[in-house]
């Protein structure tokens, strides 16, 4: 039996094509533009950002298979993270072209594990040994909720010891009060010595 390539490549199946492409049934197919901004139309952005979307689509459903080994693994997950980035390249000229502003949502985002600089990870790939050592150091810094309040006491919010607070307030009034009376002689001075002149 003949291979989908070979079948495609058959003399009768270029002729059908030809046919429907002169009867205007079928558009060529053409490649996907390797920049987004060479998209002249809103609906070729559209159709290329859905092109990008199936493409990752089918790759996350094959880096789920159990029997991929962990370098195929690896490079599945890197095809992800470049055809997102490709993702939102399209996102951007969509709506640059006027489209709806794909870039404000985030469906999605519970599937994956955030590497090191945005590096994402999908999948099996989760489970790759130099991944989940990371992932557990990560995630082993932070905090939650409860171990950061044990620590909040009542210095925390200005509720300890006053008195170094209040001395030096009372030092600053002080200063101020004299700074004021002496202001306030030399007015009062200069002003006996005119009148009795």
């Amino acid at each position: 039996m003949a291979r989908n390539e070979e079948k495609a490549q058959s003399m009768l199946n270029r002729f059908r094509e030809a046919q429907l492409l002169e009867a205007g049934h079928s558009r060529p197919k053409t490649r996907r533009p390797h920049l987004a901004s060479l998209a002249e139309t809103l609906d070729d952005a559209e159709r290329w950002r859905r092109d990008v979307i199936r493409e990752i689509s089918r790759t996350v459903t094959q880096i789920n298979d159990m029997s991929l080994p962990d370098t195929e693994i690896r490079q599945l997950n890197d095809d992800i993270n470049r055809l997102l980035r490709t993702k939102h390249h399209w996102d951007i000229r969509v709506l640059e072209l006027g489209g709806p502003n794909y870039i404000k949502s985030k469906a999605g985002e519970k599937s994956e594990a955030r590497g090191a600089n945005g590096y994402k990870y999908f999948g099996r790939a989760k489970d790759l040994p130099g991944v989940r050592e990371q992932m557990e150091k990560k995630h082993g810094a932070k905090k939650n909720k409860a171990e950061i309040m044990r620590r909040v006491d009542a210095a925390y919010y200005g509720f300890g010891n006053d008195d170094e607070l209040l001395e030096h307030e009372r030092k600053v009034t002080e200063q101020r009060m004299d700074k004021l009376r002496r202001a306030h002689n030399v007015t009062l001075d200069s002003d006996f010595s005119s009148d009795s002149d």
